[in-house]
């Protein structure tokens, strides 16, 4: 596991601008520790992968520093579902949602979180990783794909927009952030 989290830095290094959608999850680059660890835990039992937990962490963690360096921009679009599935316990989830409070207030991160009771522009099945505007990643339980070919990527980038224009920002995201941290008592 160690090294599937080391062989996206490059990549990492080389981007500056991040689309990231996701429907069920934290993203990786907004883990706290504890919920990683959940995370990681869970897939090396299901994939029966050697257990380098430990170092896994520590390089899943290690990969967040992208986030404070150079000039990257972060355009996240999270599902009200990805803030309310429990990974974890209660505590796992207060810690990481309390995170992903502080990481929005970042200059160069723009987090949406599309409300489960509102009309949506769209929708994907999947989640998936927009690097710049040459690269989509769509991650499955056991394999990565790479999309590369233009057309395609533009069509993520373009279905990435009208996920963006469902969400809400700001005070309406940080409110919903808030309710669930409540509902977690």
């Amino acid at each position: 596991m160690k090294h599937l989290m080391m062989a996206s830095v490059p990549l990492y290094e080389q981007t500056t601008l991040f689309r990231i959608y996701e429907h069920s999850a934290i993203p990786g680059l907004f883990q706290t520790a504890d919920y990683s660890l959940a995370v990681l835990r869970y897939f090396i039992d299901f994939l029966n992968a050697p257990n380098d937990v430990d170092d896994a962490l520590r390089a899943r963690l290690e990969r967040q520093a992208i986030l404070y360096s150079g000039s990257r921009r972060f355009a996240v679009v999270l599902e009200e579902n990805a803030i309310r599935v429990r990974v974890g316990g209660r505590e796992t989830m207060a810690g990481q949602l309390d995170r992903l409070l502080a990481t929005m207030s970042l200059p160069r991160i723009s987090l949406g979180i599309i409300p489960q009771s509102e009309i949506r522009k769209t929708f994907s099945q999947v989640p998936y990783w927009i690097y710049d505007d040459t690269l989509v990643c769509v991650e499955t339980p056991t394999a990565e794909l790479q999309i590369t070919q233009p057309s395609e990527v533009r069509l993520y980038a373009e279905m990435f927009a009208h996920l963006q224009q469902s969400a809400v920002y700001g005070a309406a995201a940080r409110a919903l952030i808030r309710s669930a941290m409540e509902d977690l008592t």
